[in-house]
């Protein structure tokens, strides 16, 4: 990799929290309690799977029974999310990483355990949607294994409105995770991670891997390395 924990640690700040994004309705708790309910009783009598394509891979928050590689049709990572906080700010927005349509996903899913389903459900709800706005972008998505097909819940799949921008060059969006930081890290460090984590697993996403190259690139630029000190 190109992309490395020292060239990582440079794209680093502190920021702080400034709250909810404006315009955004964040959830209530009767409305994170309907949605987890709801996806409960959408999952009874199955194994409750879940698809993780990004930062559940290598931050998971549930108690996974197992693991296994999995892969998606009608679908592929891309960083098509505007975001002024985490991971980004009003003055430096970065971009987040969803799953839009067409193509294929390489990925992991993890098979839940089935104590305390909906607490768990509960915990992934509120980490990974937040808003009202973002409830559509939990769906269940069909996943081949090498075990055969299994249906697995997926968050940030489709996602729609102001904050979306797709299809952008790949240099654009090097240049804004090279630059855009918030009080939960950068998008530089987001980027790694994944890269790594999907390395480690034997998945190599060829524009994540061309990206990782790309940021890399822009944050020697920026810091006014040479090529040769950030390959190192």
């Amino acid at each position: 990799m190109a992309l490395t924990d020292e060239l990582v640690s440079l794209s680093l700040r502190p920021a702080v929290d400034v709250g909810p994004e404006p315009h955004r309705t964040p959830l209530t708790e009767a409305e994170v309690e309907m949605l987890a309910n709801r996806l409960l009783d959408e999952s009874i009598g199955a194994p409750l799977w879940i698809f993780a394509y990004g930062s559940l891979i290598w931050k998971p928050d549930f108690d996974a029974v197992e693991s296994q590689l999995g892969a998606t049709r009608g679908w592929h990572r891309s960083f098509c999310l505007q975001m002024t906080r985490w991971r980004g700010t009003r003055a430096q927005p970065g971009l987040m990483m969803a799953l839009d349509r067409g193509g294929r996903c390489n990925g992991i899913v993890f098979r839940l355990a089935d104590d305390d389903r909906l607490g768990q459900i509960r915990r992934l709800i509120r980490r990974e949607v937040g808003t009202i706005e973002d409830a559509a972008t939990v769906r269940w998505i069909p996943v081949a294994t090498a075990h055969g097909l299994v249906r697995a819940l997926v968050f940030w799949a489709g996602p729609k409105g102001e904050r979306v921008s797709r299809k952008l060059p790949l240099e654009t969006v090097a240049q804004v995770l090279a630059r855009a930081c918030g009080h939960m890290g950068s998008c530089a460090e987001y980027l790694y991670l994944t890269v790594k984590h999907l390395e480690e697993r034997g998945i190599r996403d060829r524009n994540l891997w061309r990206l990782q190259k790309l940021v890399a690139d822009e944050l020697v630029a920026i810091h006014g390395l040479n090529a040769a000190a950030g390959s190192h």
